[in-house]
């Protein structure tokens, strides 16, 4: 539990870091990798009690900061896809996965957050005709006058390849290591278990003894 714990924190500081404003090409974001990795090496309540409120008092702090509405509701559509590119890395994922497997995963979870946003924008948007063709716009081309929609998708996935490959690379660095520090906790461990149950011993025995002096 220690060394996940030590993992939330270190993935939910490098998220945080990776936000400060300017720091970052526009349009890359380590969000979308990070939120899978979380799922895939962190368990559930370590996710949603650690790293997925971090997340969001980054997002609050960078609404302040570029003097937008704090809790717009554009967030929520954010959040879902959040929540569920963390449920793909803990349910159909492991550290145990391929590396080509784990960046698969980071890369579905780019693909997922667009479409997610992108069909949330195409119904809160008046300028897109609610018809197949006005989704499609939403997804490719976006609204006359801003960048098309679909250099965020190019730069998303770009960016979830490159931080689930990062991450998972550096995790399967440390795999070759973990055995024989494993094994010293192991050793560690058990003796102390033998340690606690000397004295146990110990006592039963004097009772043994006890019970038969007074037969």
């Amino acid at each position: 539990m220690k060394k996940q714990l030590l993992v939330a924190v270190l993935l939910t500081l490098v998220l945080l870091l990776s936000r400060w404003p300017g720091l970052m090409p526009y349009g890359f974001s380590a969000v979308y990798g990070f939120c899978f990795c979380a799922g895939v090496y962190l368990p559930l309540k370590l996710c949603w009690g650690i790293f997925l409120p971090a997340l969001f008092c980054s997002d609050i702090a960078l609404n302040l900061y570029y003097g937008a509405d704090p809790l717009g509701l554009y967030m929520l559509p954010n959040y879902l896809a959040y929540g569920a590119i963390v449920w793909i890395g803990s349910r159909l994922f492991s550290p145990r996965s391929s590396f080509i497997g784990l960046l698969s995963g980071g890369l579905l979870g780019a693909v997922l957050f667009y479409l997610i946003t992108n069909t949330f924008c195409f119904f809160e948007n008046p300028l897109y005709a609610k018809t197949l063709q006005g989704w499609i716009q939403a997804l490719t081309t976006g609204v006359p006058g801003f960048p098309p929609t679909w250099t965020f998708f190019r730069h998303g996935l770009t960016s979830a390849g490159l931080f689930t490959a990062l991450f998972a690379a550096a995790m399967k660095a440390a795999e070759k290591f973990a055995p024989v520090a494993d094994e010293a906790e192991e050793e560690q461990s058990e003796e102390e278990d033998s340690e606690e149950k000397e004295p146990e011993k110990a006592s039963a025995n004097s009772g043994k003894a006890s019970s038969a002096k007074s037969i």
